[in-house]
Order: structure tokens, then sequence, then C-alpha cells
């Protein structure tokens, strides 16, 4: 073999690697709630590292539509992802922030090696899921799961602004 075949092989070898073939599903669900003067939530969901600060964001959902940029202004009523991530943020964001949804399931699926994914580090984490009403509530919920890991299904059940929130890891 010639010296010249090695240059072609070093090369190859520093290319980078997919770290992990992972895919994560999400599940949110949006009650129904009988009020005289109802409003869609504001929801955001991000993954934590096992120190609380923000691994990574998966979506934020606002009411986008407002003239002057002003659906950004209530974004803070969801007090703990604007302290761990938002305030930091500058909205939109590609490919995370979108318009509010309607009662019913939202389901968001994430390849291992998009972008929300693709700089996990095998872990654990928690997948967080808070969402704020006007005049309404607050309601946050947390799920634990292993990074990458083995096939995970896992689920928290919430009482008023949010329904049964499902996380499915997949290896």
């Amino acid at each position: 073999m010639k010296l010249s075949s090695f240059k072609v092989l070093i090369p190859a070898l520093a290319l980078p690697m997919p770290a992990f073939a992972a895919d994560l599903e999400l599940n949110i669900e949006i009650p129904r709630i009988n009020a005289a003067e109802y409003h869609r939530p504001y929801v955001a969901a991000w993954i934590e590292k096992a120190d609380n600060t923000v691994a990574s964001n998966l979506a934020v959902w606002y009411d986008v539509d407002m003239k002057n940029g002003e659906g950004t202004k209530w974004l803070k009523d969801m007090r703990q992802w604007w302290r761990r991530s938002g305030r930091s943020l500058s909205m939109p964001v590609d490919g995370v922030s979108g318009a509010t949804r309607p009662v019913g399931q939202h389901a968001l699926s994430f390849k291992g090696n998009s972008k929300p994914l693709a700089g996990l580090a095998p872990g654990n984490y928690t997948l967080v899921v808070e969402a704020a009403r006007e005049v309404g509530g607050r309601e946050m919920l947390s799920i634990p799961f292993q990074w990458p890991g083995k096939a995970q299904n896992l689920s928290a059940q919430g009482k008023t602004e949010l329904g049964k929130v499902k996380v499915t890891v997949k290896p």
C-alpha cells in the first residue's frame, strides 16, 4: 500500500461520529377547562441536567400572532423555564417556539441526531413541562429519564393546566 492511501484514511477517522442513536417522543395533553374566560396556555418543555441547568429546550408555545411581538411579554409567567432558560433566549427560536395549542393531545418527535438531542451526553436527565394560562393557573411536571439508556415509556399526570405528559426514549 502506498503512503498516499493513508492520507485518505486519516481525515476520515477525524469525522465526528454520532454519539448515541436514540430518539425521544413527547406527548403533551392540554385538558379542557370549564372557565368563563378561557385562554390557551403558554407551554414550555425542556430537558434538565442533574444540576437543574437546561440541557436543551424542546418546545415553547406562546401567542406568536400578537402584533409587535407582545406575546413574548407573558413568557415570564412560566417562571421556572423563564429563570432557567427563557430570559436568555431571543424569541422566536427556530425549531423550538410556536403557537399555543388547543385542547387535546400534542405529539413531538425528536431524532437522536437532531439539534435538541445531539449534545446530550449519556446520563440522567429530567424532562420538564410547564404551563401557564392568562386568568388561570400554572403547573409544572417533571419526568426523570436516562439518556440514551434502554427503551423507556414514562409519564406524569397533571391536575389543572396539564393533562397526561408522556415521554418515550427509543434506543
